[in-house]
């Protein structure tokens, strides 16, 4: 069988050879087997544990794949519109402006990947939580944290492209061409 105790953890090692001689008289023939709930507890969270920082690491390595090649696609788009920018830099569009016009496209691109990825995560986080006993609710607030987060990384990344673009000469942009 098995015996729930609280220990005072001031004086731990007496109380636990106390407590064996108790059971030894009690259950002679059973051997004791001490165990602490804090333990018991660690190691059935330990694989929990494990999980959160090998999804961390992945979360971590695939914003950073994104966000270079986001920084590819900004890169590429910038420089097959470096006569387009010129033309407009020349009528008058400041940088903010084709800041904004690239800003825009790659936004949609990455609302239009969130609003297809959340509900699978959505579902992929539910299940997992069904596997606790005692479980949280799932709030919007993660999944709408992590589109802005996606989406500051996108303004970001072509932000860096586009103002490099903004801030160049047309005249070269245009005499190249």
């Amino acid at each position: 069988g098995k015996v729930a105790v609280r220990l005072n953890t001031a004086d731990l090692s007496s109380a636990v050879q106390r407590l064996e001689s108790a059971w030894n008289r009690a259950a002679p023939d059973v051997p004791f087997d001490l165990r602490f709930v804090n333990q018991d507890l660690d190691r059935q969270y330990r694989q929990e544990e494990r999980l959160a920082r090998i999804v961390s690491i992945g979360s971590v390595l695939a914003v950073l794949i994104a966000a270079l090649g986001l920084l590819g696609l900004a890169a590429l788009a910038v420089t097959s519109r470096t006569r387009e920018i010129g033309v407009r830099k020349v009528l008058g569009a400041s940088a903010a402006q084709i800041v904004t016009l690239f800003g825009r496209e790659f936004s949609w691109l990455v609302a239009l990947a969130c609003v297809l990825a959340l509900p699978v995560a959505w579902f992929a986080a539910d299940a997992w939580l069904a596997t606790f006993a005692y479980r949280m609710d799932l709030g919007a607030v993660p999944f709408l944290l992590a589109a802005g987060i996606a989406l500051f990384v996108t303004w970001l990344t072509v932000g860096i492209q586009a103002v490099q673009a903004a801030v160049s000469n047309p005249v070269d942009s245009l005499r190249t061409e």
